[in-house]
């Protein structure tokens, strides 16, 4: 369950500058590191090879994709809020996507969001988010990204 629910486009834009909440932590398998290289033809050895990545990389084993670590927005982001009153929403793209810290296989991770912008258009409005997902314990994000979405009236 989404810990914010808003309605409409005035809700949406009284929630601007407001931290949503944080989404469930999920553990990053290597099983899912190993699907996504399958999916992105992305198999470098820091990846999919754990005992390589554990004799050779700088961070003691397999981490995964930063993409992979991108692509769990969605996943994530309807625990953390919920939008009502629109007829449908879509990912509009991203913006300023970083990578600040590696997250290792068998890590735990959650996202965390804040409404950055809300722009109406005929129709509908644009939100920012600022989205970051953090590894538990670690000292900085994994990730750091606006992610844009449009939500149709």
């Amino acid at each position: 369950m989404a810990q914010t629910t808003v309605e409409g486009i005035e809700g949406v834009q009284g929630l601007v500058g407001q931290h949503l909440g944080y989404s469930d932590w999920v553990t990053i398998t290597q099983e899912q590191v190993n699907q996504f290289a399958e999916a992105t033809g992305d198999h470098q050895w820091i990846h999919v090879d754990p005992e390589r990545a554990k004799k050779e990389s700088p961070f003691g084993g397999p981490i995964a994709h930063g993409y992979l670590t991108l692509s769990l927005i969605p996943s994530l982001m309807p625990q953390i809020v919920e939008i009502t009153g629109f007829r449908m929403g879509v990912n509009y793209g991203t913006e300023k996507v970083r990578f600040p810290s590696p997250v290792p296989v068998g890590a735990r991770v959650r996202a965390g969001a804040t409404l950055e912008a809300a722009t109406p258009f005929e129709g509908g409005i644009t939100m920012n988010l600022g989205v970051t997902m953090e590894v538990e314990g670690g000292t900085k994000p994994a990730m750091a990204a606006t992610v844009v979405y449009r939500r149709y009236l």
